[in-house]
């Protein structure tokens, strides 16, 4: 390891004060600013290739601090590319920012999410956020052990919900209801990783950029959930690609069901919604009761000559159309689920490619008085317990243990109306 290595490792040591772990390692700190710099705090001090990356504060969200992944853009780059991630360890990795330079336009935010000091005042574990719930509500949370809704028996003192996977019992947080109804049901969302701190963090240099990989033992998710579970969380940055990796591992004693899932909110960066355009390659849609509780009635519609139906090459226009719909019955394109929002007023798009076999629906959630779509590629139906679904599979995976699943999503940038070497094949 060089001396700045070594330097730069006892400075983030210090910073995190035990909390943060991490391992660097790299040839020497030229190639290393020119690749990629990790970054402990809000801000950072990076003034040459030849200087120390230095954390300027200590900013902490959910008790440990946040850390950036970032890259130089390349000089004179024709094609857009991705410069940075933000990700909160200790809010279950979420990956709260991305930022991608533009030719001719600079650098723009991939998602819509408020600064980091507006967020880590939201993120406090107070009576708006309890079990994590904030967490959904900007940047790009993972759901974990099931992404979307999943109602049950909610007991006397209103806080919990039972529902039957195969002969055992589940009893889950009930965190959420509808808005416009008062006596709306209570119902549990989007698991139970939203608030949980990282156990173990590590970072691994790349040709072009870096990977953080987060490890969270779950154990059974706070008494929520049988057996026990590791998570392993890695988000990877190139110029031309953001990955993000989530494999669990069943590590308890007895079967279990998982699902995994994201809820990224990526912003369209002129701000004109009505003008943008969404490519989603789903058949059929969940039908739900109303827009409220969006709980599912256990039917699968066509979307064929309905506004619902986003699967022509360019997409649609979202025009003021309403959408908090779990899209299924999904086209691959070379084995990924490949949706596309552009944004032609920009010049921008991005593609969301679902690269995991086990990849069933994609949930999108876009207000029309909002200036983003959240796209959230998952495994499973929205309450996949429920005797709704007469018996058909939700998308639950069922892991023995020591079997473990794999969820991957891939984004990648485009220009609209350009031919791109897009690696699905794919064209916008």
């Amino acid at each position: 390891m060089s001396p700045f290595a070594n330097r730069y490792c006892t400075l983030l040591h210090i910073s995190v004060a035990l909390a943060l772990v991490v391992c660097w390692r790299v040839s020497s700190p030229r190639h290393a600013l020119a690749a990629a710099v990790l970054l402990v705090g809000s801000q950072a001090k990076l003034a040459s290739a030849g200087d120390e990356a230095v954390s300027n504060d200590s900013l902490k969200i959910g008790g440990q601090p946040v850390v950036q992944l970032k890259r130089r853009s390349s000089v004179n780059a024709a094609q857009p590319e991705f410069t940075s991630v933000t990700i909160l360890p200790g809010r279950g990795m979420n990956l709260f920012q991305i930022t991608a330079n533009l030719p001719g336009k600079g650098e723009v935010h991939v998602l819509a999410s408020p600064s980091l000091e507006e967020a880590a005042q939201q993120l406090n574990g107070g009576a708006d956020d309890i079990h994590g719930v904030k967490s959904f509500a900007f940047g790009g949370a993972f759901l974990v052990p099931y992404p979307n809704r999943i109602r049950g028996k909610l007991s006397s003192d209103g806080k919990t919900v039972t529902t039957q996977w195969k002969d055992k019992t589940l009893t889950l947080p009930a965190v959420w209801k509808g808005k416009a109804n008062p006596k709306a049901e209570l119902h549990a969302i989007h698991g139970l990783i939203l608030d949980r701190k990282t156990d173990s963090l590590k970072i691994e240099r790349t040709p072009d950029g870096q990977t953080f990989t987060g490890v969270i033992h779950a154990g059974d998710f706070g008494g929520y959930w049988p057996s026990k579970t590791d998570l392993t969380i890695s988000i990877s940055l190139t110029g031309t690609a953001v990955e993000s990796t989530i494999v669990a591992k069943n590590v308890g004693d007895e079967e279990e069901p998982i699902s995994v899932g994201w809820h990224p909110y990526f912003a369209i960066p002129s701000g004109d919604r009505i003008q943008a355009r969404l490519h989603i390659p789903a058949s059929k849609l969940a039908e739900v009761n109303n827009y409220d509780d969006v709980f599912p009635t256990g039917k699968l519609l066509p979307v064929s000559g309905t506004k619902y139906d986003f699967r022509s090459p360019a997409g649609e226009p979202l025009g003021n159309i309403f959408l908090d719909d779990n899209f299924a019955d999904l086209g691959r394109t070379s084995g990924g689920v490949v949706v596309d929002l552009t944004d032609p007023a920009f010049a921008y798009g991005i593609h969301i490619e679902g690269l995991s076999p086990e990849i069933r629906t994609v949930q999108v959630y876009a207000p029309p008085d909002k200036a983003f779509a959240a796209i959230e590629e998952q495994f499973n139906f929205a309450d996949p317990f429920s005797g709704l679904w007469n018996g058909m599979d939700t998308g639950m995976v069922t892991l023995k243990p020591n079997q473990a699943v794999t969820w991957k999503v891939r984004l990648e940038l485009f220009t609209p109306g350009r031919k791109t070497s897009h690696v699905t094949g794919h064209r916008p």
